[in-house]
């Protein structure tokens, strides 16, 4: 029963094994202002231009640890540093956490742009 209520309350955009996207819905109205992401224990309330920049720190933090490309640990080793658009929270995440929240990340954006032309241009 909770989570019917809970997915009354959200309108999912994308989700993988690591985590999920979703506008918040209140009394059957769509905020699609911002954004949900909730991945490991962690949850971020986004605009379009903050998602933007998480995707920029994203890149950042993959061009940073390039230098680890022949490390036996590099897959499991949580010392990848990942900033985010809250300029207080960083985070330490393993390559193959960064690679599901870029797919996270990049699923979201390509997911709101569709949405946008089939519901904009491309409803001619």
């Amino acid at each position: 029963m909770f989570e019917t209520l809970i997915m009354k309350e959200i309108k999912q955009i994308y989700y993988n094994r690591f985590g999920t996207s979703f506008y918040w819905k209140k009394d059957n109205e769509v905020y699609l202002n911002k954004i949900q992401f909730i991945f490991r224990d962690t949850g971020f309330y986004f605009n379009r231009q903050e998602i933007e920049l998480f995707q920029n720190c994203i890149k950042e933090s993959y061009r940073l640890n390039e230098s680890c490309e022949d490390c036996e640990l590099k897959n499991k080793c949580t010392k990848f540093l990942l900033k985010t658009p809250c300029f207080q929270i960083d985070l330490a995440v393993s390559i193959e956490e960064l690679s599901e929240i870029n797919d996270l990340v990049e699923g979201t954006i390509f997911k709101i742009n569709l949405d946008d032309y089939i519901n904009g241009v491309g409803m001619n």
